[in-house]
């Protein structure tokens, strides 16, 4: 078969891979339907995350089962099926906790190189979810953005502790900040009395999209000019919720300084050089949660409101390609002519 390989920094390259096959009697082996660019692909990419050789590439995915192990149960070849990025038993302590990216037999899919025709996935049972019927070409691209940037925006804002009512502030307006945008509104963020999802973005086609999905207010300052902007839309005292979706030193403290007294942060975006400052952490009374973001255990809930049309979160593709032309993808995210890429085999 042929997928995305890395190479080096913004060298990605289309080319044949091994087959994969079932290995362990819980794997599946998976046919891309489609699969995508992360942002946090991005970062490997650009070669601030160390490359240490070739490795395949991409941890997004949905296919139709074309072969199952032995001991795998739920999971049916000609199911069209989504999973996280991480692969899980659903079935250990960590899991049943609800945090499936911390299985104690958890395996990254980044490993397995999901920009590509075929895909093995370990653990299928608990990874996978299965469509309850054939998806239509939205509901396709929806399933799609479920598999990480959805699921991602939804926990931070379950994190950050969004309620009916509550006033939301959304740092990042890549595809997991426009979902968790989405996310806020499905679970009532922005609506009675004096609630608000406020998103900060600064570019016009992100920003029509961030409405679309449930934004009330959009703020186009950066660092303290944004901070003031925020309290100013509420009411001097900050937002009840923040969720942090991009991972650098600046959003996290602008995140940090957005909340009000005793509000919660959700951060997901992937840290790079954030730092917290524990005296000013201390003195905020706002709370933090977040990580990688355990998609599946919302992909249920969020497959249902896919096929029930409540949520269209695959609109957040602006940019789709032929699997061959993954590197144009990669250069179109890179230089921001891209929110997110679809890529079709």
């Amino acid at each position: 078969m042929r997928g995305a390989v890395l190479h080096a920094a913004r060298d990605v390259r289309f080319e044949e891979r091994a087959d994969p096959a079932v290995v362990e009697p819980t794997d599946a082996v998976i046919r891309t339907l489609a699969a995508c660019v992360c942002g946090s692909d991005l970062w490997p990419y650009r070669g601030i995350n160390e490359i240490a050789g070739p490795q395949p590439i991409g941890h997004e995915y949905v296919g139709v089962v074309e072969e199952v192990g032995a001991e795998v149960a739920a999971i049916r070849p000609g199911q069209v099926v989504v999973g996280s990025f991480f692969a899980s038993d659903n079935t250990c302590p960590n899991c049943r906790y609800g945090y499936q990216t911390n299985c104690v037999r958890r395996q990254p899919m980044g490993a397995q190189g999901c920009q590509s025709e075929y895909i093995r996935v370990p653990l299928a049972d608990g990874t996978l979810v299965a469509a309850p019927q054939p998806p239509d070409e939205r509901q396709l691209k929806s399933l799609l953005a479920c598999s990480d940037v959805m699921g991602t925006g939804w926990y931070a804002a379950v994190a950050a502790g969004v309620v009916p009512g509550s006033t939301v502030v959304v740092v990042g307006d890549g595809a997991v900040g426009l979902c968790a945008v989405l996310a806020a509104r499905e679970l009532g963020a922005g609506s009675g009395g004096r609630g608000r999802i406020i998103a900060m973005s600064r570019h016009e086609s992100r920003q029509e999209l961030a409405r679309a999905f449930g934004a009330t207010d959009i703020v186009v300052e950066r660092g303290e000019a944004g901070v003031e902007r925020v309290k100013e839309l509420t009411g001097g005292i900050g937002a009840d919720a923040v969720l942090e979706c991009v991972g650098t030193a600046e959003s996290m403290r602008q995140a940090l300084r957005s909340a009000r007294p005793g509000g919660g942060i959700g951060f997901v975006g992937v840290p790079h050089g954030v730092e917290i400052d524990g005296a000013e952490l201390f003195n905020s009374h706002v709370s933090l949660r977040g990580g990688p973001a355990p998609v599946r255990a919302f992909l249920p809930d969020l497959v249902d409101r896919v096929f029930a049309g409540t949520i269209d979160p695959g609109r957040v593709f602006d940019l789709e390609l032929p699997l061959s032309e993954v590197a144009e993808g990669y250069r179109a995210m890179d230089e921001r002519r891209a929110i997110k890429t679809l890529l079709r085999p």
